[in-house]
């Protein structure tokens, strides 16, 4: 197990997203300094209303939310219900948390507290990479002072979810993602393959989750129903792929990155047939220096086991 860890979360809060949150936000030794919300998997006014009832739900009324951009840098945004549900947590319609959101802007934030933190705070980019483009804009000198940046987004020469060739939160902002793979991060990607090539969630999973009778378990059973129900309607059963969560997993405990290694990234943001693909030169084609550790293959059995650890907290 690795030693303490001081994380910031950028997010689109919806769904898998909150277990994410829940994660970080409950596993010992971790400090969360910081939510950031971005528009993506939902509105932005969503996304930060989830966040903080997932604040709430944690019991941490002591971290701070800071909403950002309302739309990627350069084009309209469009987002994912039919994934999460109308209000983003599976059709649960929680009350309106009695949290509310910071004024500063999320970029500003972002600069802020990596300013103050210099070589300390892990970042997990779980979301269009909106917020930290716009940073990283303002200051490129953070690119320096980040210990880590985790990024939940891209493929590893596989299909997208979103269009043929995009995964979702490459797809929703592609300059974004492209202005950060080649900002200097200390960057680690975590495709949309590691969690598709092998089922992380599935019936036998969600029948012990369920059998836990937890405030957290039944949390979890909520916000992610509608993603459930998908599985269903296609013929495979209830289950969840756990991207974000799968990240979060990797920064805290990094024995879950089963196999990785570097290689050049790039995302394509001029094509509109296949932007916000992920290039990801394994053959060393391009004979460029590589900018990113990718993830190549996730230890699922110890993510689950993780996963229903915090489930059967009370």
């Amino acid at each position: 197990m690795s030693s303490r860890k001081i994380l910031m979360i950028d997010t689109d809060t919806a769904g898998d997203d909150c277990t994410a949150l829940l994660l970080a936000l409950r596993w010992p030794g971790v400090e969360v300094k910081a939510i950031t919300t971005v528009a993506g998997n939902v509105p932005l006014t969503l996304c930060t209303r989830n966040a903080l009832t997932t604040l709430e739900i944690a019991g941490r009324p002591d971290v701070k939310v800071y909403p950002g951009a309302a739309k990627p840098l350069m084009r309209e945004l469009f987002t994912a219900e039919h994934i999460h549900g109308s209000d983003g947590m599976g059709g649960a319609n929680f009350p309106e948390p009695a949290l509310k959101p910071e004024q500063e802007h999320a970029a500003l934030a972002i600069i802020r507290l990596i300013n103050e933190y210099p070589g300390e705070i892990e970042m997990i980019a779980q979301a269009p990479l909106t917020n930290l483009a716009l940073a990283y804009s303002l200051d490129p000198s953070i690119a320096g002072k980040l210990k880590h940046l985790w990024v939940m987004g891209g493929a590893n020469n596989f299909m997208g979810n979103d269009s043929p060739a995009a995964e979702f939160n490459f797809l929703v902002d592609p300059e974004a993602a492209h202005i950060v793979v080649h900002a200097g991060f200390n960057l680690t990607m975590v495709g949309w393959d590691v969690c598709q090539r092998n089922p992380v969630m599935v019936e036998e999973h969600f029948r012990k989750i369920e059998a836990m009778d937890t405030s957290f378990a039944g949390f979890y059973m909520k916000v992610l129903k509608t993603g459930m129900e998908l599985g269903i309607k296609r013929g495979v059963g209830r289950r969840i792929s756990h991207p974000d969560t799968l990240t979060v997993a990797m920064a805290i405990d990094n024995r879950v990155m089963a196999r990785s290694s570097r290689f050049y990234i790039d995302v394509e943001h001029k094509s509109e047939l296949t932007k916000g693909y992920s290039l990801v030169d394994q053959n060393g084609i391009l004979n460029k220096e590589p900018n990113a550790e990718v993830c190549l293959e996730a230890d699922l059995e110890l993510f689950r086991e993780m996963v229903f650890s915090l489930l059967e907290q009370k």
